[in-house]
């Protein structure tokens, strides 16, 4: 069925929840699914013998710096922050025309070394030369286990937790805004020093969040 909507232009950005929300209803069930597609999760949980595989993918579209890392952090996020220690990554690289071979080697070395910082395996993907792109875009998948007990699940916030912040807010989108849109911001009278301090925020304290999401879930209590 189609409505009134259907023809109205979507924003930039996300699917409205709504829209989401309707196309999900859509998905046929499986019960080896223990997480499955639904808005506001970012992972899902399949089983996996006595324990759990979790999946999640995840696109960079926005960032030119520094890519090929992005895309392997964001993903090993959204794997920790399910309780489960990232293993296995795949990266689908999609370069502009006029790409040269060097600009291939550098996103494809900021790979390795993401992957390598975390103990992630590279294990696969696809490479192209692609129409109408104005940047390079990778599309990761990242794959993890996690022992069945120990899954956090989407949802799991119950009133009186307690929230423990390990390194500040908003430091992925100051440290993106400060690498990606340095001239704009300069000439709105945003200092040299502090643009310089934001795009560090990207390493220190860095947008990781794998480390502290294993340890809590180590030491228990985490829902």
């Amino acid at each position: 069925m189609s409505s009134s909507q259907d023809n109205v232009r979507l924003p930039v950005g996300k699917l409205p929840a709504d829209l989401l929300a309707g196309l999900l209803a859509q998905v046929r069930h499986d019960p080896r699914v223990l997480v499955g597609p639904k808005v506001g999760a970012d992972a899902a949980v399949l089983e996996w013998g006595d324990r759990v595989l979790i999946a999640t993918a995840d696109p960079v579209t926005f960032a030119t710096d520094l890519v090929g890392w992005y895309a392997v952090q964001v993903n090993a996020n959204d794997v920790a922050c399910l309780g489960g220690t990232p293993r296995w990554f795949l990266a689908t690289l999609l370069l502009p025309e006029e790409s040269t071979a060097a600009q291939a080697r550098e996103v494809f070395q900021q790979l390795l070394s993401a992957c390598q910082d975390l103990g992630v395996a590279l294990i696969g993907g696809h490479t192209e030369i692609t129409y109408g792109l104005d940047r390079p875009i990778v599309m990761g998948a990242m794959l993890g286990d996690a022992p069945r007990e120990g899954v956090v699940r989407p949802g799991g916030a119950q009133p009186g937790d307690v929230l423990l912040l390990t390194k500040g807010i908003a430091l992925e989108g100051t440290s993106l805004l400060a690498r990606e849109a340095a001239g704009v911001l300069a000439g709105r009278g945003v200092t040299p020093e502090t643009l310089e301090r934001a795009r560090g925020l990207l390493f220190s304290p860095g947008i990781s969040v794998v480390r502290d999401a294993l340890a809590a879930c180590d030491i228990g209590g985490v829902h």
